[in-house]
């Protein structure tokens, strides 16, 4: 489920991208952040400012995939037995748009651009940029166990 809805939220980007010109995730940032970490450096006044980590890149890609394996694992420890044999999209769109915090009140500050964004050139823009990635997620958690719903049942 977590790599479906990652999947999912990453081809809603590109339709962005290329429907409406705008810019798409940079998950080298999410590398470089990380690859800081054992060098204890875990704030940066600006992310982009900060010198670029050989394996940044696939370090942020795999993190990013990882996340939404674990916030998958949330819904699933969360959600009763029966959502996941009938899932329904509401839980799935709830936890997909809350953990929307994470990167608001942890990864924004630490990447220099302020709570929610608020250092940003457009903090509202911003964060319903980031609102929006994270609902098209949670759809993407709830189609992506509807999918393994289905395939589970033909088998069964």
């Amino acid at each position: 489920m977590g790599l479906g809805a990652t999947l999912v939220m990453d081809l809603w980007g590109i339709v962005l991208k290329h429907t409406f010109n705008v810019p798409s995730s940079n998950y080298c940032f999410v590398g470089r952040w990380l690859c800081y970490m054992p060098e204890g450096v875990f704030r940066h006044r600006s992310i982009a400012a900060a010198p670029k980590k050989p394996t940044e890149c696939a370090v942020g890609w795999i993190a990013h995939y990882a996340i939404g394996i674990i916030f998958a694992l949330a819904l699933v420890l969360l959600a009763s037995p029966r959502w996941l044999q009938e899932p329904t999209v509401l839980p799935a769109l709830i936890l997909g748009i809350s953990t929307v915090a994470i990167p608001f009140f942890i990864m924004q500050p630490s990447f220099g651009l302020g709570m929610a964004s608020s250092k940003t050139s457009n903090p509202a823009q911003a964060r319903l940029r980031s609102l929006m990635n994270h609902a098209v997620f949670g759809l993407g958690l709830y189609i992506s166990a509807l999918a393994l719903s289905l395939v589970l049942r033909a088998h069964a």
